[in-house]
């Protein structure tokens, strides 16, 4: 009884690790939406109140009373306007708000529950499943699969359909050789891409450079790199002079390093350095939380046989047993080739073990007794797996120490 409910006891902790990105995303676009507001209400203040002093200087020196009654207005209508940004923000940070209590309650659920064996647990677990079936889709640019899939499941608060639409969106926008909306996205982010060091906007105006060369635009491209790309001679000293070098080559030219920066591959590069780049401001793992899932359990049940040149009936014709392991299903087999074994601390081995002269060892009782169903010729055995026959006095008896 101990061994049971010690089996089945539910480590939440454990589930957890799995759902760490679940709470991180609405805390980062938190901090985005508060880094917005500080910014709009600092750049308002700053105008409003230059404009302030000026007016009411200008009114204390007896100047004309409608510029001033204009320059009220003027400051008026900023407000206004700031007001208005300040109730969508306001509006945004509502839903974040609402999201984050939504997931904190549903990871909470786990801990209120104490076995595996419960019902509880596999209601919970179904609402992850479909949390990573949503992940995955919109990963793969999937989105109104993944919406329709959400709504139906009832889980929109549990998953981040906007931010992946949007980042789909925007690799798309990159691999039909279009720069304007990822840079737009890069001055949006600007104050968090500077604490990474990263070189996403950089390689988008490098990008842009290579087209004006391309269509043979050379004061355009010159004064394109002057504006944008010479900025940034500490950090990307050699580019740079690769590009300069770019002026003298034309697009057809074999010679490399000039080459492989007219190629069109490019593009498709700029579009995953866009994706690794938001995943990593945003604190999202690179890989789907599906693969994740799928490797851990994959590996849990993987064994040195389910990948053998004499596997089961599933991936052998000449197998004459058929193997219930998943790993070794046709479905899941090259899936889990690439992952590692399971550590495995015990063994289990079938009564009076012998071994053939392959190698492969089994219990001596059912080799017997399928022999003697496929009515082999007396003092003759036939691997199950591998479909050898071997004469009985060639197999020896197995000592486990």
């Amino acid at each position: 009884m101990a061994a049971e409910l010690t089996t089945t006891k539910l480590n939440a902790e454990s589930h957890l690790l799995l759902d760490q990105p679940l709470l991180r995303l609405p805390y980062e676009l938190s901090r985005k939406n508060f880094k917005t507001v500080q910014k709009n209400f600092e750049r308002e203040r700053e105008v409003v109140l230059s404009s302030l002093k000026s007016t009411a200087n200008a009114s204390l020196a007896g100047k004309d009373h409608s510029q001033t009654l204009i320059s009220l207005d003027s400051m008026i209508n900023r407000m206004q306007g700031l007001k208005r940004k300040m109730e969508v923000l306001h509006g945004e940070e509502n839903i974040l708000h609402q999201h984050s209590r939504r997931r904190i309650e549903h990871l909470q659920d786990l801990y209120r529950i104490s076995s595996l064996a419960d019902v509880k647990y596999d209601e919970w677990s179904r609402i992850r499943l479909n949390r990573l079936l949503v992940d995955y889709l919109l990963r793969c640019g999937y989105g109104e699969s993944a919406k329709a899939l959400a709504k139906e499941k009832g889980i929109e608060e549990l998953v981040d359909l906007d931010v992946f639409v949007q980042c789909h969106r925007i690799e798309e926008s990159l691999k039909k050789r279009d720069t304007q909306e990822c840079l737009a996205w890069c001055a949006e982010h600007k104050p968090l891409m500077r604490k990474t060091s990263n070189n996403l906007e950089f390689q988008l105006r490098l990008q842009q450079y290579i087209e004006l060369r391309r269509r043979g635009q050379l004061l355009e491209a010159r004064q394109h790199a002057l504006k944008y790309i010479a900025l940034h001679t500490d950090t990307h000293f050699t580019d740079i002079h690769r590009a300069a070098g770019l002026l003298a080559y034309p697009p057809e030219t074999q010679a490399e390093p000039y080459k492989a920066m007219y190629s069109q591959t490019r593009w498709n590069d700029l579009a995953a350095l866009f994706v690794k780049t938001h995943h990593e401001l945003f604190s999202l793992p690179p890989r789907p939380l599906l693969h994740i899932a799928l490797s851990a359990g994959l590996s849990a049940l993987k064994t040195p046989s389910c990948h053998s040149a004499y596997a089961s009936s599933s991936s052998n014709a000449s197998s004459s047993t058929t193997s219930v392991c998943p790993i070794c299903s046709t479905e899941l087999n090259e899936l889990a080739r690439n992952l590692p074994y399971a550590h495995h601390t015990k063994s289990y081995v079938e009564n009076d073990p012998i071994v053939l002269p392959n190698g492969r060892i089994y219990g001596r009782d059912r080799l017997m007794q399928m022999s003697a169903k496929l009515g082999l010729e007396d003092g003759h055995i036939k691997d199950p797996t591998t479909g050898e026959i071997f004469e009985e006095s060639k197999i020896r008896k197995v000592y486990i120490s």
